[in-house]
């Protein structure tokens, strides 16, 4: 069986398919599914939890599906390492909830601007910062 052919299985089985059903689909015997389906722990558990709800699958990596070894007591992985991790958030940047964005007015050039992380910002760049505390109106947008 070819590692496509395995993605393939992984991602069906999620949906819901059965063993026939994925069989037909692939072209290949339904007791090589079952073998492989059964060695990956891919069974009715992993078939209802996946198909009830969105959240990760605790067995494989949410990006490279490499399969994951989970600690009892412990809170569930979900990437197998940090690279998969910022792998699979740089491929999904609309997933990330920003909840401390702050919009603020500059007093130098008095423009608005947005601030992620920081309630007391209160220029929109350095240059403006400098401008403010030295008075280098002249020079404002030149790097000093």
């Amino acid at each position: 069986m070819t590692a496509p052919q395995k993605e393939k299985i992984i991602l069906l089985r999620g949906r819901g398919l059965s063993y026939s059903r994925i069989a037909a689909v692939l072209y290949i015997s339904e007791n090589t599914v079952k073998t492989f389906c059964r060695r990956n722990n891919l069974g009715r558990d992993y078939v209802s939890s996946a198909a009830s709800d969105d959240k990760p699958n605790p067995l494989f990596c949410k990006q490279c599906r490499n399969k994951l070894t989970q600690t009892p007591g412990r809170r569930q992985k979900i990437f197998c390492s940090y690279s998969c991790r910022i792998a699979w958030w740089n491929a999904h940047p609309e997933q990330i909830i920003r909840k401390a964005i702050y919009t603020f007015t500059c007093p130098s050039c008095h423009e608005e601007f947005a601030a992620y992380g920081n309630k007391n910002r209160k220029y929109c760049s350095h240059d403006c910062y400098i401008n403010t505390r030295f008075g280098r109106a002249d020079k404002v947008g030149e790097r000093l």
